[in-house]
């Protein structure tokens, strides 16, 4: 009997799918382990199957060393998604249509459309359109299917895939070949936007070492227990003091207010969630982006690879605020406006990121994610904050500044962090109670933060919402930048500078961001003809670009590999030092050194060769050495864990101390 498949990206989302358009109870079965669902929705059969994210991958045609290479095709992922393959391969044998009902973005219909043409043989497919899996929105997009993939967004994922390997790959090749003949082999990796992101962290590091701090002296009169600072910063001591005569004095002190009404700030787009999640939590970008992504696929947000700030009416916005609250009372009472506020941002595919209004008890950083996001879409339907500023003027050049909340509103909602400050109303002649003089240095840029530099990618318009933080979490895992105050390391500054020196087009973000504005093209584009045509144009000029950057690149390899090596010794220098702990207490000649072993464990081995001494360490938290030395004779060791107070210990005994 012939069925419709319906084709969706993960096992959890295929669920979710079933249950929601079956009429009654659904059956779920399985091949080979793979669960798939039978079900009928009016009158029609319908086998609901799933992939598991991307389970084809771009292969060389023939394996090689060399470089540029642009032979490459679409192939089957080895281990576990090859028997997702195997089942949707079975079950479209007897499927008479077929529907995609993947994440509608970019990847999302490059996982179908890959599915549909490699798989099923299919030229194309019906649709789903939806940007949450509950039940009343996967029932609406199945009555207002698309009657075809959407071949914008599937080609232009697909041009991405093919210029993001064409980069990586080869320019990953160039670098290794590079530093291997300069005599070490080193795994490096580089790319479209990894390369420009890498770029800005360095060039912020530059700016860090060249600063030279200069002095200057803020002046501060003190009246009635009020700070008042001088207009501008004074730069020499002896033009500082001459304020002092101030002292004793009565100067004229004025208020004037203002009061102000401060809307909500708009409902989330990915890179404004991980900013905030970042800000209020101290997650990572990536691990933001995961946590989300269960949330999703748990029914409680909508999908949340977005960049819109736009909440549409047709969400159905006020039952979803019914909904919430029957969990969240306190906070839905300050739902005021029929309508929320908006934010400018737009994005084609979905809206901004809200919650469903289903609920579920959560724990640890979905729940705090969770909460932070019903929090920000509650917040968008209530009134205005009033805030009051005042600003206080003494002696006509001397000034404090004061903000104090008068209806906190939406701020009783989300926790906006404001800086506030109350000052009393000054009018008249007031004597000056003293006069400070502080001596301060001009400060260095501050560094990038994970959720800075994904704000700054965003502005710069390189990379996608999806991909910035995986981009982000590479340069990590190769080690160019360490730190959550992002640092770059020697060899991370090695690679930016060898290559801004003899192969700078490798590191041009303006090259990057025009491949971006012609994907994004091709994405608009609703002709399959001139998509296809756009798509091998692109892919023309990035072949082009490549054989231009392997020309200048060979010539200079020797001079590139030398500064690359460089970078690798001084970069394995500092781990060293920042991983030796003390002497060995055995051989009393090697040193302690801090490692990893593969399954994650931490312990530290004597650098000696022919001493076996070892102590295993906590595996989580920073770990210093104290001044203070264990009857063993071994450094107490110190371990820091947020929220916990530091724990002193020795490893080599055991013994340990609050």
């Amino acid at each position: 009997m012939s069925y419709t498949l319906v084709i969706c990206e993960k096992p959890k989302a295929a669920a979710k799918i079933a249950y929601a358009l079956s009429d009654a109870k659904f059956t779920k079965k399985a091949i080979a382990g793979v669960p798939y669902f039978e079900i009928e929705h009016s009158g029609k059969k319908i086998v609901v199957a799933s992939a598991v994210g991307h389970i084809f991958g771009l292969q060389e045609l023939k394996k090689t060393s060399k470089w540029p290479v642009f032979d490459i095709k679409w192939e089957p992922n080895e281990s576990y998604a090859k028997k997702y393959l195997n089942v949707l391969k079975k079950l479209s044998q007897d499927a008479s249509d077929y529907i995609l009902a993947c994440d509608y973005d970019v990847e999302g219909e490059v996982i179908g459309y890959n599915v549909l043409r490699f798989v099923c043989e299919q030229k194309d497919a019906k649709r789903m359109k939806f940007s949450t899996l509950t039940k009343p929105d996967l029932l609406k997009s199945y009555e207002e299917l698309e009657k075809h993939v959407n071949f914008g967004q599937a080609f232009a994922g697909e041009t991405r895939h093919y210029l993001d390997w064409f980069y990586g790959i080869n320019l990953s090749r160039a670098l290794m070949e590079a530093i291997k003949s300069a005599g070490q082999f080193k795994v490096l990796s580089i790319g479209r936007v990894q390369g420009p992101a890498l770029a800005f962290i360095v060039k912020r590091e530059k700016e860090i070492m060249k600063f030279k701090p200069t002095p200057y002296w803020n002046v501060y009169l003190l009246i009635n227990d009020v700070k008042f600072k001088y207009k501008d910063e004074v730069k020499k001591k002896k033009d500082a003091e001459k304020f002092l005569d101030y002292k004793g004095k009565k100067v004229k002190v004025d208020t004037k207010k203002e009061e102000i009404e401060l809307p909500p700030w708009p409902p989330f787009d990915l890179t404004s969630l991980q900013m905030e999640s970042y800000k209020y939590f101290r997650l990572r970008p990536a691990q933001t982006l995961a946590v989300a992504q269960k949330l999703y696929l748990a029914g409680l947000i909508s999908y949340p690879r977005t960049s819109s700030q736009k909440l549409p009416p047709t969400l159905g916005l006020h039952r979803i605020l019914d909904k919430l609250g029957k969990n969240f009372k306190k906070l839905t009472k300050f739902v005021k406006k029929k309508w929320p506020r908006q934010g400018g941002k737009t994005d084609p595919a979905h809206p901004a990121i809200y919650p469903t209004g289903e609920f579920k008890k959560l724990i640890g950083n979905e729940k705090k994610i969770y909460e932070l996001i019903v929090k920000r879409f509650i917040a968008c339907f209530a009134e205005n904050a009033l805030i009051e500023n005042k600003r206080l003027t003494a002696a006509k050049d001397f000034f404090a500044n004061g903000k104090k909340v008068l209806k906190k509103n939406w701020l009783e909602v989300y926790p906006a962090k404001l800086d506030l400050k109350d000052l009393p109303d000054l009018n008249g002649n007031y004597k000056v109670d003293d006069v400070e003089l502080e001596r301060k240095e001009t400060q260095p840029p501050r560094r990038y933060s994970p959720a800075s530099i994904l704000s700054e990618l965003e502005k710069k318009r390189l990379g996608t919402k999806a991909t910035r933080a995986d981009i982000l979490d590479r340069l990590y895992k190769r080690g160019y930048v360490a730190g959550m105050q992002i640092r770059a390391t020697p060899l991370g500054i090695s690679i930016v500078d060898s290559l801004e020196k003899k192969c700078p087009l490798i590191l041009d973000e303006k090259l990057t961001r025009s491949f971006e504005d012609e994907m994004e093209k091709i994405r608009a584009e609703k002709s399959n003809t001139k998509i296809v045509k756009e798509k091998d144009k692109v892919l023309s000029a990035a072949k082009k670009t490549l054989i231009k950057i392997a020309k200048e690149f060979k010539k200079k390899e020797a001079e590139i590999g030398k500064m690359l090596l460089e970078g690798k010794k001084t970069s394995d220098n500092e781990n060293l030092k920042a991983n030796t702990l003390c002497g060995c207490p055995k051989c009393k000649k090697g040193k302690l050194i801090m490692m990893r072993s593969k399954r994650g464990k931490r312990f530290a081995f004597c650098t000696n060769e022919k001493c076996d001494f070892s102590i295993p360490l906590p595996a989580l938290g920073m770990i210093k050495v104290s001044d203070e030395k264990c009857s063993c004779g071994l450094p107490k060791m110190i371990l820091i864990k947020k929220g916990k107070p530091p724990w002193k210990f020795c490893s080599l005994c055991f013994t340990n101390e609050k």
